[in-house]
């Protein structure tokens, strides 16, 4: 009896099952790729301005406090379905009727939804990543939102015109079909899909900054309930939106499609 028992639960865990009544498989997740701390130059996240104008973020050297591990591919509509099978995710507002598309049509507390039942049906820590890491997950495919053009007060126009211009050369670097999970790109990292037709929800909040003249931070905020969305640039959403076209996007040109993929804090001493 003793051996029977071992058999059936070396049989299980081969399949990834459980022994007990009820037992369901561990979800379907994405592979994953581990960030280790290094330093990089990144433009700082958030609405900055000088003299009440509108200016460029500054620039510092940043270092994610701590390994993690990031999904290499962000969350696909079969794996997001899985949750609404378990009765802890609603429905995307986009498409469902190929599961190898990343899901899109989530808001913000949608995500958190998903992260929340995950955690739960793994054991392990899932959340949104910082805008500081998914800067460093992205890598040389991280774009530099910077227009290169502060606000002029003799001529408030010219930094007009220079967003105008920089949102209509997004519109034209814009692949609009959303390819299934994985096919899009890689990078050095071996992380996948960056700036895509799909936007990445981030754990950042929206922050306001000041500059002195000098370009030396003398004041900032944050701004929760908005959100940092990363994609082919950044955008800032309110939390509760699920379709950017149709309006709450509080900072920036509004993302085409809204997703996510996940980090979990990494073992350590992992190799």
């Amino acid at each position: 009896m003793h051996g029977t028992v071992l058999l059936l639960a070396a049989a299980a865990g081969a399949l990834g099952l459980a022994l007990w009544p009820g037992a369901r498989p561990l979800p379907d997740l994405p592979p994953m790729v581990r960030l280790e701390p290094r330093a990089f130059l990144y433009r700082l996240d958030g609405d900055w301005r000088r003299d009440g104008r509108s200016v460029d973020a500054p620039v510092q050297t940043v270092s994610i406090p701590a390994p993690v591990e990031i999904m290499a591919t962000p969350v696909s509509t079969a794996q997001w379905l899985d949750c609404v099978a378990a009765r802890a995710c609603a429905l995307p507002g986009g498409p469902v009727d190929d599961p190898d598309l990343p899901v899109t049509g989530v808001s913000w507390i949608d995500a958190q939804a998903y992260a929340g039942w995950l955690s739960r049906r793994t054991g392990d820590a899932w959340r949104l990543p910082t805008d500081v890491e998914w800067a460093h997950a992205a890598a040389e495919m991280f774009r530099d939102d910077a227009l290169g053009v502060d606000g002029d007060p003799a001529n408030p126009a010219t930094r007009w015109l220079a967003e105008y211009a920089a949102g209509s050369a997004r519109g034209r670097d814009l692949d609009r079909e959303i390819r299934p999970v994985g096919m899009l790109n890689v990078n050095s990292l071996g992380v996948r899909d960056i700036g895509g037709a799909v936007w990445e929800w981030t754990a950042t909040c929206l922050r306001r900054g000041e500059l002195d003249a000098s370009g030396r931070i003398t004041g900032q905020a944050e701004s929760c309930g908005i959100y940092v969305a990363e994609g082919l640039h950044r955008a800032a959403v309110a939390d509760f939106v699920r379709d950017p076209k149709s309006g709450g996007c509080s900072v920036g040109v509004p993302p085409a499609n809204l997703g996510l993929r996940l980090v979990k804090e990494a073992a350590s001493g992992a190799a």
